[in-house]
């Protein structure tokens, strides 16, 4: 079991670590998912301590690895580690690079090491490369023996550090492949990974990472299908989302219209759906709400997936509660109806709208 409590991470420049706070059981496939920066692979790199906390705890089976004292490795050897940059030794044949970690630290003769290795080889497809250099091997291959290499040292967890990143796209999937087959031998496995369908093909938890913290957890179907929080599900679905506040009658409605479409432009929305976007703005904004509110506050979410290519539109204002549905305008509203596919309104309790307009277009 791994224990991390209130790990913290500073550089010179950056804290990609604020307070890191979870347990790791036996039994746990974890993918770690988030924005680039937001401190997975420094997570990874502090477990396995290649990078030193600056603050915080680690207990690996009871064991405080930031303690001075603690013998790092033999904690390597308990949790060992897959680099997306592969770190095979070029001088080394792909037999030796597997043998080398087990004679110096397993203190294994060379007989035992090598029959390990060539287990391990045949295991992953490659017993044939065994005499090769990594300098001969594909990128895939080279990563299938970083962990060998890895399995070599018989740990109880494996730390994925982006496995698949530096691959080309057809080599992907024979990484995914061995990992798949080890997450039945292994205690536990944690995987920073940028491919989502994996992460949710084969973890049974999560952890989306953003801020400096582990911001939410679960199982896949939580994270990927009902995420809570909105950041989750902005990164989740892709989302690039644009915020529009009108606060006075006098606002700059060209300027803001150009805001939109030069949202629209740079995250590749569709002529017809920027239109759409914008045409919304005009009904609901312009011709219903402000002439209708006494005080002109409306706050406006725009939300594009890249990964469904639908645009959700989410409106929030204050005053009385007002369904533009009932507005004397027939013609905006008509219009309006004509551009969305749904709009819902609901009123909002002890929140400063007491309004919300949900449209999906």
């Amino acid at each position: 079991m791994i224990e991390i409590q209130h790990l913290r991470k500073e550089y010179p420049a950056s804290t990609p670590l604020k307070d890191v706070n979870t347990v790791i059981r036996d039994g746990d496939i974890i993918s770690v998912i988030g924005p680039s920066g937001t401190g997975k692979s420094t997570l990874l790199r502090c477990i396995n301590m290649l990078e030193t906390p600056t603050s915080g705890h680690i207990l690996i089976d009871g064991t405080d690895v930031t303690d001075k004292n603690c013998d790092i490795d033999l904690i390597r050897q308990k949790v060992g580690m897959v680099f997306q940059s592969f770190n095979l030794f070029e001088h080394l044949t792909v037999i030796e690079n597997i043998m080398m970690p087990q004679t110096d630290l397993k203190k294994r003769t060379r007989q035992e090491a090598f029959d390990k290795g060539m287990s391990l080889l045949h295991s992953v497809g490659l017993g044939r490369q065994a005499l090769r250099y990594p300098s001969e091997l594909s990128g895939g291959q080279k990563q299938r023996v970083a962990i060998a290499r890895t399995l070599a040292m018989d740990p109880e967890a494996i730390l994925f550090d982006e496995p698949t990143s530096a691959l080309d796209p057809t080599m992907v999937g024979e990484v995914q492949t061995v990992i798949r087959q080890l997450s039945q031998s292994v205690k536990a496995m944690m995987i920073v990974t940028h491919e989502m369908r994996f992460a949710k093909e084969i973890s049974n938890k999560v952890f989306y990472m953003d801020q400096g913290i582990i911001y939410e957890e679960g199982t896949p179907e939580q994270i990927f299908d009902h995420p809570v929080k909105e950041r989750t599900r902005a990164f989740v679905n892709g989302l690039k989302v644009l915020h529009i506040h009108v606060n006075s009658e006098s606002f700059d409605f060209i300027g803001t219209q150009s805001q939109i479409e030069e949202y629209c432009y740079k995250n590749q929305v569709s002529v017809k759906t920027a239109y759409r976007i914008s045409s919304v703005f005009e009904e609901l904004c312009v011709q219903i709400l402000m002439p209708t509110l006494s005080e002109c506050d409306i706050s406006m979410t725009v939300e594009y997936s890249e990964k469904s290519a639908q645009t959700r539109m989410v409106l929030r204002y204050g005053g009385d509660p007002f369904n533009p549905k009932d507005t004397k305008n027939e013609l905006a509203y008509k219009v309006l109806a004509g551009l969305c596919k749904e709009i819902r309104w609901q009123p909002e309790v002890k929140a400063k709208y007491t309004n919300c307009i949900i449209i999906e277009t």
